[in-house]
């Protein structure tokens, strides 16, 4: 059994360094720290909410579509989940450990208490990690989110530094009708800070099953010797 701290399984590193020279490509930024460090929005805490797992799944990875060597894949719509941790002036934090968890495509988190009472799936693996390197990226394969009683989709994430707090945010569904209606998102005041973190989950260019990817930087306005 792989350990908890291999955090980026093997089975994608070549899929992950393909993925991200590619979104380098378009992006254009992604590995050049400082640039456009004026135009950066601190990207707002958000709560971390009710159903941060009670129970760490035994697979931590950072795909969650596949829980450890089982040859059955969840269901929902493939998302390639990407992006850097940055500081406020645009340079980018490295060892940070990246946390996200999600509900699965029927609604339900990996909880005791998140079963919105469609049942779980229990391909789904719910919770993962990635650990950024010197460019302060971070990876994940995952399902485009789906909304479950009193909330639009979203995923959370958690960024954790050594001698920090944990800094909790959500990232959401670029043109979900279901944005304008709910109350975590509509919290934030600032319209900048809400967009920072509204994403656009695009077609992947050239898959053939329909998968999408989705960039979400985070900005979070501290280093451990802050």
């Amino acid at each position: 059994m792989m350990k908890p701290h291999r955090l980026l399984h093997r089975r994608h590193f070549l899929a992950r360094s393909s993925f991200m020279a590619a979104a380098v490509s378009t992006h254009g930024l992604m590995s050049t720290p400082g640039v456009f460090a004026e135009e950066l929005v601190r990207t707002p805490a958000q709560t971390a909410g009710p159903f941060y797992p009670d129970r760490l799944p035994l697979d931590t990875d950072n795909d969650l579509l596949i829980i450890n060597d089982r040859i059955t894949a969840s269901v929902g719509e493939i998302t390639h989940l990407s992006g850097r941790i940055l500081d406020l002036n645009g340079n980018p934090i490295r060892n940070a450990v990246v946390e996200i968890w999600q509900v699965d495509n029927q609604g339900a988190y990996l909880h005791s208490r998140g079963d919105a009472g469609g049942g779980r799936d229990a391909n789904f693996q719910g919770f993962g990690r990635f650990l950024t390197g010197s460019s302060g990226e971070y990876y994940f394969r995952t399902i485009k989110p789906v909304p479950y009683p009193g909330r639009t989709p979203h995923i959370h994430f958690a960024v954790k530094q050594k001698s920090s707090a944990p800094f909790t945010t959500q990232c959401y569904v670029k043109g979900n009708p279901l944005n304008e209606r709910d109350g975590v998102l509509r919290s934030i005041k600032d319209v900048a800070a809400r967009e920072s973190v509204i994403v656009d989950f695009a077609p992947l260019a050239d898959s053939k099953i329909g998968e999408l990817a989705a960039t979400f930087d985070i900005v979070v306005g501290r280093t451990p010797e802050a």
